[in-house]
């Protein structure tokens, strides 16, 4: 009888829950399946962005990619920087919510759809594609506009808050439906599409200002969440390496150069992530959430650098096959520069978040840096290329090897003196 009384409990009812807010100081608070299912859409528009710029960077045609690439991958990395802090401050996971998020994956979904179009369109030079990305893009934000809407009238302490964030996207989105509706040159829809991206990031500070502390969003589970989407860029890259190899085996057979560039991607990969969580967010976010901002725009650049890590590699794959118009030297750019600025932005996010520098951080970047000097030099005197990306590979581990010797405790001392005076740095 007493099974028959608990089991019930046990299954969870998604039915209508209030939009009160949730606790940012809640105890084991992790990301949810919801959450993990939303993230897998945003596999299929990394993986199609990175193949698009893969293509062109083989064609030589790097401002087409270049600026294709950064038009898309920001409105992706966008889209999911709002979900995620709204989830971590609202998400009820009654019915309402559930069906409202899957109706943001759909979006995510055409906007994937709507990538080649708009990087064949820029590559030729008439005007910008977009209609069917844009339309994507403008479907996931609709939803949250209903989302904040919902969130302003169940929780009376952030209405003004949640008004304002109403207020900025709706205003945005009729600037981006304009775009869709005006065939426009490349130069004046980029233009135009800039003015809108930084419309749309000052948008957050000033709604989060309407409140005396902001949206009650977590510190853990937002850094969670930032480090399960570097999981998932990351886990593209090698998804794709793997693909190419296999194209290449299937067409060529193993060679050497096959796999060196799976010892490359998976090193890299590997290598990356290892970089990425020496440093624990969290805690710092809960001690300084004023830097929350600092932390998430940075992360749009960290996401880019890994996508087009991918993109290089992918690049080096045509390379192989004999389908790039790329030399040895461009092809070892193509994932070396991705690689550095990668390990650049997230020693400035550290940097920024904990206003300490560190000399040990002066040594590990002049490392890195001499070792992608020793790939490029490699390259240009005529080392295969295969070698040379394996050169690139060791760049993440001078972090690394450094972080485990010495750097992880200058990070927990930066962190306990962080605990004891919040307002020392």
């Amino acid at each position: 009888m007493s099974d028959a009384i608990d089991r019930p409990s046990l299954t969870p009812h998604h039915r209508f829950r209030p939009m009160s807010g949730r606790d940012p100081d809640q105890q084991h608070r992790t990301s949810t399946p919801l959450e993990l299912l939303f993230d897998l859409t945003f596999v299929v528009a990394f993986s199609v962005c990175s193949s698009q710029f893969a293509d062109l960077l083989a064609e030589k045609h790097f401002a087409a990619g270049l600026t294709g690439f950064v038009f898309a991958t920001f409105a992706i990395c966008w889209a999911w920087i709002n979900f995620s802090w709204f989830s971590s401050a609202y998400d009820t996971d009654d019915w309402i919510y559930r069906a409202a998020t899957m109706v943001q994956m759909v979006g995510v979904l055409v906007l994937a759809l709507g990538i080649p179009q708009m990087f064949h369109s820029i590559d030729q030079g008439r005007h910008v594609d977009n209609q069917v990305m844009v339309a994507g893009y403008v479907v996931m934000r609709v939803v949250m506009i209903f989302q904040w809407l919902r969130a302003a009238r169940q929780d009376p302490r952030h209405r003004a808050t949640c008004l304002t964030y109403v207020s900025i996207i709706g205003i945005a989105q009729i600037g981006w439906v304009a775009i869709i509706l005006v065939h426009s040159t490349v130069p004046v829809t980029l233009g135009a599409a800039l003015v809108l991206g930084t419309f749309e990031m000052i948008g957050p500070r000033i709604a989060e200002a309407r409140s005396a502390d902001g949206t009650p969003w977590h510190p853990d589970h937002i850094a969670e969440r930032y480090g399960l989407l570097a999981i998932i860029a990351l886990g593209e890259g090698v998804a794709g390496t793997v693909a190419s190899v296999s194209a290449i085996v299937g067409d060529q057979g193993w060679s050497s150069d096959a796999v060196l560039l799976a010892a490359a991607g998976i090193g890299l990969t590997f290598g990356m992530w290892w970089v990425y969580f020496s440093v624990p967010a969290g805690p710092i976010l809960r001690i300084q959430r004023q830097r929350a901002f600092t932390f998430c725009y940075l992360h749009i650049g960290i996401f880019m650098a890994i996508v087009a890590t991918g993109a290089g590699l992918h690049t080096a794959a045509f390379a192989i096959e004999h389908k790039s118009h790329l030399g040895t030297f461009g092809t070892v750019l193509a994932v070396a520069v991705p690689v550095a600025l990668y390990i650049g932005a997230v020693y400035l996010n550290y940097v920024l978040l904990v206003r300490v520098w560190d000399r040990l951080f002066v040594l590990l970047l002049t490392g890195t840096a001499m070792v992608i000097g020793a790939a490029s030099f490699l390259a240009a005197t005529g080392t295969n290329a295969a070698i040379c990306l394996l050169v690139v590979t060791l760049a993440p581990f001078v972090t690394v090897v450094g972080f485990e010797l010495v750097g992880h405790r200058h990070i927990g001392t930066v962190i306990a003196d962080l605990m004891q005076d919040p307002h020392s740095s």
